[in-house]
């Protein structure tokens, strides 16, 4: 069925605000300007500042989310349902889970290149599929098991990619691999928020903006208060502060001030993480969420091409030997290979027929997409 110019506009709009993302993230990791009290020029580092951002931007959806009540309520015939009554502290756990595996994410994406951080973030359909096994009480089909392995086999190309890439001066060897293995690391606490999403959230019927907007205002508050203490906390050569402490907030802003472009940097990745959340939703909604799963794999392409037309990273055949094996796995846990499968003569079943309960089934990361784990 040929999709509407309305629809093409979501797909658009939520490859464009997805791509600029984690690309504006990288643009102000890249950058190297002076700090508080005259300080020497280094590059800025300030992944718990930038994690502070991310969650504003996930906060201004709460505003959307109250802005499309009340269009609806004018409405003659409103369109919404009624909010159903919930503890908006459910939103607490989960919003712990984005506030730390967003933190490391952004920490690892300091030693990385972007297109091996966003590929690399394929890691979470490992654990998600593993995790909903053991808490969810969930079968995943041989498919998804399939999917799981030749995911785990992306990985390893894409890690062995980025070892063998020596021609990237910017980062070194052991950063490179400090920051794959953060990235991994980081897509088990999102497993960890996707099962609990599902556990207790997705039962309450909450309105997806709402339910973003909620945990974007938790992960804003939390870290923003936490900010205090990091600023006092050594942490060494970890650091890429002068005063080698956490995060020196401080210090971000002097760098600003001297490096406005750092600003806009950061404004292009508040405002294009609200604007993807809302192109998300709605292309699940109006669309489905095998589309919105596409959609996310061609973001990868985007970034990796953005990388190699300013001069970020090399390129090198095993990222994209790797991207090819990731969207594999991808596409068999999310069951995109039974459209095709179907389509075979001997596949197809008698007329009136019903496809099998795990057909029919919805997967986590399938038709119920994670709140906001596309962040």
């Amino acid at each position: 069925m040929a999709w509407t110019r309305y629809q093409l506009f979501l797909a658009g709009l939520m490859l464009a605000t997805g791509s600029i993302n984690t690309l504006s993230a990288k643009w102000a990791d890249n950058f190297n300007a002076g700090g508080c009290g005259g300080t020497a020029e280094h590059s800025f580092q300030h992944p718990f500042l930038q994690a502070v951002g991310m969650f504003l931007g996930e906060f201004s959806c709460l505003a959307a989310f109250y802005l499309l009540v009340c269009r609806d309520r004018r409405r003659a015939e409103p369109s919404l349902a009624p909010a159903q009554p919930f503890n908006p502290l459910l939103f607490l756990p989960p919003a712990l889970c984005d506030m730390t595996g967003t933190s490391i994410m952004y920490v690892a994406l300091n030693m990385t290149s972007a297109s091996s951080f966003q590929m690399l973030r394929g890691a979470v359909i490992i654990f998600t599929g593993l995790l909903s096994v053991a808490f969810l009480g969930r079968k995943l089909v041989p498919s998804q098991w399939l999917g799981i392995l030749v995911t785990m086999a992306g990985l390893v190309v894409v890690g062995l990619a980025d070892m063998l890439d020596s021609r990237d001066e910017t980062h070194k060897l052991s950063e490179v691999i400090t920051g794959d293995l953060l990235i991994i690391m980081a897509q088990v606490i999102v497993a960890i928020q996707m099962v609990l999403e599902e556990k207790f959230i997705y039962k309450h019927d909450v309105h997806p903006l709402r339910a973003v907007g909620t945990e974007g205002f938790f992960g804003f508050v939390i870290l923003s208060l936490l900010l205090i203490p990091m600023y006092y906390i050594p942490a060494g050569s970890f650091s890429g502060s002068p005063r080698q402490v956490l995060e020196d907030t401080l210090d971000a802003f002097c760098q600003i001030g001297r490096q406005p472009l750092i600003a806009l940097a950061l404004v292009g990745n508040i405002s294009s993480i609200a604007f993807f959340n809302f192109a998300g939703i709605s292309v699940t909604k109006e669309t489905s969420a095998t589309a919105r799963m596409v959609l996310d794999s061609l973001r990868t392409v985007v970034i990796w091409a953005a990388s190699l037309a300013v001069g970020w990273e090399t390129f090198h055949g095993l990222e994209i030997l790797g991207f090819l094996i990731l969207l594999a796995g991808a596409a068999l846990y999310n069951g995109l290979h039974q459209p095709l499968l179907a389509r075979l003569p001997w596949r197809r079943p008698p007329a009136g027929a019903v496809g099998s309960e795990a057909e029919r089934e919805n997967l986590l990361g399938g038709e119920r997409a994670p709140i906001n784990g596309d962040s």
